[in-house]
């Protein structure tokens, strides 16, 4: 922070934002409703011919919510001045009250209520999204891709890092449904990945080239607020992700296709309630083939039901048309941020109390231009 403000609102700043870090600094639900049994209850859910649904166990919740809540609250909010700044610690401390909720009924029916309550549902804008990209011709290519296998995936993403000096580990996961994830400055690999070479370059942009770039520059701002996000920043770190793909020519129409199955999925799930009866719904009505539509479903049941899914293709739509649109763009990749508070990010940023972004995701800084197909593909998404 420059001398735009007081050395003492400094002072009240880092001791507040220090605080509310140190009490958030754990909660990550990705990681609390990642099964620890998922192979197995896969394994069971195939030689049971679809009968027996997943019975997923989690980690044990050690938050104590009530405590959490209370002290979450206590932070002296009204000793911050300026008025963004205000109201963005004041949103964010609400935001963290409705995950601290979703903590408390992981692996319970509840569950579903409070994902509702923090992520939304599909609308019936959605659905039309959905259904029309599940309409699309197939793309075929006049060449066969090879397979990659995890080390070659792994080899692959540390060679995307290392080019563009990043920070960051790399491990292996055995119980990942995802094919890889940022967890932090972690980058963690699904121990049974296995995808195409043009799938893996698109998850190298999706997955380093925004949530890890997001993760260090949060690190790098002067105040911790970024580190922890801005409320619901989920459409909008998905949206610049999958934007990401988009812009380094590694989005293809099969990839569109899964993300518009993931809407269909959480609206089965919401409405059904039953893993068998997605999972079905994806297996007989869309050929979805079995391990796809096993993890796909696997997806959106997670901790009691998850809708987080359906964002992907909705945040895509409005981080595109922000990306054409707002010249302070780049400054949503200063961290967690959400497009929402995107004016409030550029006009701290404008006083000197946060810093624009250090890195830019490397399809932001050098896109490729897509065809014309692609083009009309992803602006008639609405």
């Amino acid at each position: 922070m420059q001398e735009t403000i007081s050395v003492a609102q400094k002072n009240v700043l880092t001791t507040l934002d220090q605080k509310l870090f140190d009490l958030v600094n754990n909660i990550d639900i990705l990681d609390a409703i990642g099964p620890l049994n998922y192979r197995e209850q896969r394994s069971i859910f195939f030689e049971s011919n679809h009968s027996l649904s997943p019975e997923f166990i989690y980690h044990k919740n050690k938050i104590n919510t009530f405590s959490l809540k209370r002290k979450l609250f206590n932070l002296p909010l009204e000793k911050i001045i300026d008025d963004d700044l205000r109201l963005l610690y004041s949103d964010v401390i609400d935001s963290y009250v409705d995950k601290v909720d979703q903590f408390k009924s992981i692996g319970s029916s509840d569950f579903l209520y409070d994902s509702l309550r923090y992520y939304g549902e599909p609308s019936e804008k959605d659905i039309r999204n959905a259904n029309f990209i599940l309409h699309l011709p197939e793309v075929t290519n006049n060449f066969s891709e090879r397979c990659l296998n995890t080390k070659e995936i792994e080899n692959l993403l540390h060679n995307f890092a290392h080019q563009e000096g990043y920070e960051y580990q790399l491990i292996t996961d055995d119980n990942m449904i995802a094919n890889a994830l940022v967890s932090g400055t972690t980058i963690k690999i699904n121990s049974a990945a296995e995808m195409s070479e043009t799938a893996a370059k698109a998850l190298s942009h999706h997955e380093l080239g925004v949530h890890l770039v997001t993760t260090l520059n949060a690190i790098s701002q002067p105040l911790k607020i970024l580190s922890m996000g801005c409320p619901a920043n989920t459409m909008t770190q998905e949206g610049l992700a999958i934007l990401s793909e988009y812009l380094s020519g590694f989005l293809t129409i099969k990839r569109l296709k899964n993300l518009a199955l993931r809407v269909l999925a959480v609206e089965s799930m919401i409405k059904e309630k039953k893993f068998r009866n997605t999972f079905l719904l994806m297996k007989e009505q869309y050929q979805v083939p079995d391990e796809l539509a096993f993890t796909i479903t696997a997806r959106v049941y997670r901790g009691g039901g998850f809708t987080k899914d359906y964002l992907y293709l909705q945040g895509f739509h409005k981080i595109l048309n922000a990306y054409e649109y707002s010249p302070d763009f780049n400054n949503l990749l200063a961290g967690k941020t959400s497009l929402k508070y995107l004016p409030i990010i550029s006009r701290l940023i404008d006083k000197e109390i946060l810093k624009q972004p250090t890195l830019v995701t490397p399809a932001f800084k050098m896109p490729v231009v897509n065809d014309e197909i692609r083009q009309f593909i992803v602006h008639a998404i609405k």
